[in-house]
């Protein structure tokens, strides 16, 4: 029952366009007839002033005693009808023909009150007619409008799932042809399907090029691990590990991306207190954080996938944000805010992408920290919600469920 509803608006439309229809038609019929009545009224009066002339027992009144008389008309020898009303408002056909001087003229009368109490009837009549047809035609273009509206609300729902990551969800729009081809809706519903479909191949050849990268990595990697810790002690030997251990978290985080990917990871649920997460989180990536919770807050979920997910958030605002960075915890919501200059204005827009950060130099992470993120958030069924605080800063939002899904 929206009144917004495109199905209202047509009924709305097709109700304005009935009632403008049936009121021309209406007002032509109404004027066809009275313009007949007054045609039947002057044939009608004519004959009688004739028969009136023809008989000679014609008496003749002042002109200027005829109610509504066109006296410049009235000339001696030519015959003047005209409609009027007389002294008590009713309709007259009156004929007459002037005389001598002009100033008297032989005239009749022939009643109009019968023909307008029928052209009256016949208007109440019209409008009674007009009513019953809008009271059929407005109930079935709103039914007939329904069924366009099912049809646009199953797109609705289609690209909505799409939207969330469902990218098997098609519309699949009926193939036969009806009334002569496809229509708009129909299009509509094979574009959707086609954008679906190329978006689905898309996703699917990026998640396999990482799933590749990733275990093609892995092999020369652990030789390459092995490699460093025979190498003597000393500077050089200290910044090969360290970019190994760089390389090695990358490769783990591609790991970690394919497995989200392929829908392969389970959350395993315990009661889990957050503030001591939250510290534990900050701890081990060897973040500054404070921790603000009110009491002790408590959520049944995966405890390791909220410690993924918080560390990732807490690097991330240390990486691209300012100090201080804050955990604050209410009820299921846990927030991470810093005091830079907020996340990019693309990245509101478009969501984390994968390689992609928004450091100025490309020393400072691979951008892969918000995608671990959001995908261990959809494994537990919580929500992560990016935006920048109206004081400055970045925030990122986890909306733990009440209720553990299924």
């Amino acid at each position: 029952m929206n009144p917004a509803s495109l199905r209202w608006k047509i009924a709305a439309l097709v109700t304005l366009a009935s009632t403008v229809v049936a009121a021309m038609v209406g007002l032509l019929v109404h004027r066809a007839t009275w313009q007949r009545a007054l045609d039947t009224g002057t044939a009608r009066a004519e004959v009688a002033l004739g028969k009136s002339l023809a008989s000679g027992l014609a008496e003749t009144v002042p002109v200027r005693e005829l109610p509504g008389a066109p006296a410049a008309q009235l000339r001696p020898g030519r015959q003047v009808v005209w409609y009027g009303l007389d002294h008590r408002d009713e309709p007259w056909m009156w004929a007459a023909q002037a005389y001598g001087d002009g100033r008297q003229a032989v005239s009749v009368q022939i009643s109009m009150g019968s023909e307008l109490l029928g052209l009256h009837a016949l208007d109440r009549d019209m409008a009674k007619a007009a009513l019953i047809a809008l009271a059929v035609v407005v109930p079935v273009s709103v039914g007939l409008a329904e069924l366009a509206n099912r049809r646009l609300r199953r797109v609705a729902r289609t690209a909505r799932r799409i939207a969330d990551g469902d990218l098997d969800a098609r519309v699949r729009p009926p193939r036969g042809r009806r009334w002569g081809g496809r229509d708009e809706i129909a299009d509509i519903s094979a574009a959707v399907d086609s954008m679906a479909a190329s978006l689905q191949h898309r996703l699917l050849a990026e998640q396999r090029f990482t799933a590749d990268v990733a275990h093609d990595l892995r092999t020369p990697l652990m030789g390459l691990v092995a490699v460093a810790e025979l190498l003597e002690e000393g500077e050089a030997a200290e910044l090969v590990r360290d970019r190994v251990r760089v390389l090695r978290s990358l490769v783990e985080d591609l790991l970690e991306v394919s497995r989200l990917d392929a829908g392969a990871e389970v959350a395993e649920r315990v009661r889990v207190p957050l503030a001591e997460v939250a510290e534990e989180s900050a701890a081990r990536v060897g973040v500054e954080a404070r921790v603000l919770a009110a009491g002790s807050p408590v959520a049944e979920t995966d405890p390791r996938r909220l410690d993924r997910i918080l560390a990732n958030l807490v690097l991330n605002a240390h990486r691209h944000g300012a100090p201080p960075v804050e955990i604050a915890i209410r009820d299921h919501v846990i927030e991470v805010r810093d005091r830079g200059p907020g996340f990019p204005a693309e990245l509101l827009a478009g969501g984390p992408e994968r390689f992609r950060t928004g450091a100025a130099e490309r020393g400072r992470g691979h951008g892969l920290g918000l995608t671990i993120a959001q995908g261990q958030a959809r494994v537990i069924g919580a929500g992560l919600t990016l935006a920048n605080a109206p004081g400055g800063g970045a925030v990122a939002a986890v909306r733990l469920p009440r209720r553990p899904p299924g």
